[in-house]
């Protein structure tokens, strides 16, 4: 069962999560995949609900999102769970199966082709309405040398020297899978 939400009475919520074991990015292009993230924005832009994500460049989410134009958030209501994390925060889905790795439950997603996922159950359906490559050339450099260092090997599949994709979705669908 899902109870349909109004996602802003969430965000905070939503925020805490990301700081706190992070949110599931999923999405379901090639195979469905998800991905734990620690940034994202909940908001409203050009007068409708959104979420924004990054993504970086080598990621094997950013091409699944590219592909479907579409993400779905799943956060946890009491915390992360570890071997969720462990698999999707740490494995690429280009090489294994998430949903079988972490055993995660699919909840059929309400207007997207990407599920919800039962253990992580406050979930918004996002539509791609904008995408940007960042210029990390433009950011600060303090940020630049911790988040984006040119000095590791860029062939390493969880390497972090390669420039984020901001994916703007608006929310299409909100709700808590009970």
């Amino acid at each position: 069962m899902k109870e349909k939400i109004n996602f802003t009475d969430y965000a905070q919520k939503i925020i805490d999560a990301l700081g706190n074991g992070g949110v599931l990015l999923s999405t379901n292009g090639d195979k469905y995949n998800a991905m734990v993230i620690g940034w994202g924005c909940p908001g409203r832009v050009w007068n409708r609900p959104t979420f924004s994500v990054f993504v970086r460049q080598n990621r094997y989410t950013k091409g699944q999102i590219d592909k479907t134009g579409e993400f779905t958030i799943s956060a946890p209501l009491a915390g992360a769970d570890a071997q969720i994390t462990k698999v999707c925060g740490s494995m690429s889905g280009h090489s294994i199966d998430k949903v079988k790795e972490a055993a995660l439950t699919l909840e059929e997603p309400e207007v997207t082709n990407t599920s919800g996922v039962r253990e992580y159950p406050l979930t918004l359906e996002c539509r791609v309405l904008y995408s940007q490559k960042q210029d990390i050339t433009a950011l600060p450099q303090d940020i630049r040398e911790k988040l984006y260092p040119q000095d590791v090997d860029g062939s390493y599949p969880m390497a972090n020297r390669d420039a984020h994709t901001e994916y703007i979705g608006e929310v299409v669908a909100a709700y808590i899978i009970r």
